[in-house]
Order: structure tokens, then sequence, then C-alpha cells
């Protein structure tokens, strides 16, 4: 997303040195970034699962502040792609670097201190040469430095500055929260003084379809095996709201008949499972009564198909996942 492309707020009464922004969280996946922007911005609108590349889509987070709007983009994680999809979610990332103020690298420094504390990841590497082609201020972020040894903390953080020029280095605990209130501050320092880009009241950009969408496929990753995740993708098909209750009709894509069995199960077990634990947390999220139909049908080889990526939203040139602009409250 580039800032030109977003309408600032007008109308507000701010001083003159506030201050507004974008900052894309980057690292590999499963580092704890949707965890982070979760934890940044006090509430959950990024999925989270043990399981690397969760995060498929570039998700827009709103961090509000007295003297500051920072407006947070989550991208999945770089990586080495061995698939169309895998690749279209790695160029989403690499995409979200050139249009923003502030780059916000995330490394697992419980993962990094394991394999020798002054020794750097390939993968951090190879991440590390994107964001020197884009000459971004970069705040590097040592994530799960509460699973790791006190005295491997230095000798890692003194590897990354004698590497490259961070304006900030911050230790942090995504899942605790350590260390989050210092990451905002250093993002806020580098940002230029201007109004804000959106209302107060608004702490994403996606439609509340593709948020409930995201619930489903959650819940889809925790509750199945190590692959088949992989080879899934979530869709509202259909929304009807009423005072009282909201009806929410989504289809489950999968790429073979087999795959289909098992996000079934025996008896339907595993999507009446999957549905109920959906169910439960669309209601905390809408304050509302939800009526969940999960189906699931077989989309042979979308993973590998640019016209279903597209379908998806995972492609350019459709505007299926795009975000509706709609405000939602904190």
């Amino acid at each position: 997303m580039k800032k030109q492309t977003v309408t600032p707020t007008v109308g507000l009464q701010l001083g003159k040195d506030f201050r507004s922004g974008f900052a894309a969280i980057v690292g590999q996946p499963n580092v704890g970034k949707s965890t982070l922007l979760n934890q940044i911005l006090g509430e959950k609108i990024a999925i989270i699962s043990p399981k690397p590349q969760t995060t498929r889509d570039r998700i827009v987070g709103i961090k509000h502040l007295p003297d500051a709007q920072i407006v947070f983009l989550d991208t999945p994680g770089i990586h080495q792609p061995n698939s169309r999809l895998n690749e279209a979610m790695v160029e989403t990332a690499l995409a979200s670097l050139a249009g923003v103020d502030v780059i916000v690298f995330v490394i697992d420094a419980a993962w990094q201190t394991s394999k020798g504390p002054e020794q750097i990841l390939e993968g951090d590497q190879r991440i590390l040469a994107h964001i020197a082609a884009v000459t971004r201020p970069t705040v590097l972020v040592l994530n799960k430095v509460d699973k790791i040894d006190k005295p491997l903390l230095l000798p890692a953080i003194d590897i990354w500055q004698k590497t490259f020029p961070f304006t900030a280095i911050i230790p942090t605990s995504a899942a605790s929260g350590d260390g989050v209130q210092e990451l905002v501050a250093a993002v806020v320092e580098n940002l230029s003084s201007g109004p804000p880009f959106y209302p107060d009241d608004m702490v994403t950009d996606r439609s509340l379809r593709f948020l409930m969408a995201e619930v489903v496929r959650e819940k889809l990753f925790l509750r199945l095996g190590q692959e088949l995740p992989y080879s899934l993708v979530v869709e509202v098909e259909s929304w009807a709201e009423e005072e009282q209750r909201v009806h929410i009709h989504a289809l489950i894509s999968v790429e073979k008949d087999s795959q289909k069995k098992i996000v079934i199960g025996k008896g339907g077990g595993v999507l009446k499972e999957v549905g109920t634990a959906a169910r439960i947390e669309m209601e905390s999220f809408l304050e509302k009564k939800v009526f969940l139909e999960l189906f699931v049908r077989v989309d042979p080889q979308w993973t590998s198909n640019d016209r279903a990526l597209r379908r998806f939203g995972y492609l350019e040139g459709h505007s299926g996942k795009k975000s509706s602009k709609k405000p939602r409250g904190k």
C-alpha cells in the first residue's frame, strides 16, 4: 500500500507535531509478526497458529496514539517459495517494503541463539538484502526473548549492530507484550509530521467478511495436520445481518477429494469442531449471535493456478479480498 492512495483524515484538532505514516512488519515465517501486530493494537485482527506461513495476505492494523497514527502492514513470511501461492505471498511481502516510511524487521531471537548468538540465519540475511535495497529507516525486533538465556542476548544484539545501521534494536516478547511500547516509540520517532490517514475509531481496513473467513482458516490450521492447511482457502460467500444475529455461509476449498474427507472428518466431526470454535470467536468479535454454515469443495490445484489465486485475492487484479474501507470500532 502506498501512502498517496489513502486520503488523510481532515477536521480533527491535531497539534502541529502530530506524526503519521506506514510501517511494514516483515520477517521469516513463524517469527511472531502477527502476534506482534495484535499485541501492538491490543486486539486480534491477524490470525495466528504454530504453523509457519499462516499469514497469506497483507493485513493492515492502525495504531492510534495521542500524538501519532501508525498504519502497520503485517506481511506474509518471506521464504523460498515452493508453489505459485507461496510466490504470490513473498511478492506481497516484498512489495510492501518500498511503499512505507519505516520497516519493522522481526527475527526469532530464540532460534538464532540456538544456532549460536553470533550467527545470522541465511533467511534473515536474504531479507536484509531486500531491506538494504529500499533504504528505509529500519527497526530490528529480536522477538521471543522470553525463550532464551539472557546472557545470549547481548552477543546477538552486537552482531546485528555490526551488520546493518538499524535505527533501533528492540528485544521483545510479542506473546507477553514486553518491549512492545518501546517498539512503537521507535517507529514514531521515524515518522514525519502529518495528519492521520484513518479515523480514530478504525483499527483495520479489512472487511468483516475477510476477518471472519480468516477466523475459520485459523481454526482449520489449529485442528488439521501439518500439510493440509496449506492446500485450503476460506471464503465468506454470503452474509445476512439481523438485529441480534448474523448468518454467515463460508466455503472451504481444498485441492483433492482426500483432503475434503479429512476436513469434514468422520461423521462430520472435524468440520463441526472447527465451526463451533470459529462461531464462538466470531460472536465475541461481532458481539452478536452467529449462525455459521461451513461447506467444503474441491478446487483442483488452486495453489498453482493464477486464475484461482486472483479469484481468492492472492494476486493483483482481483478485488474480492481488498479493503472495504468500512470503519470498525475498536
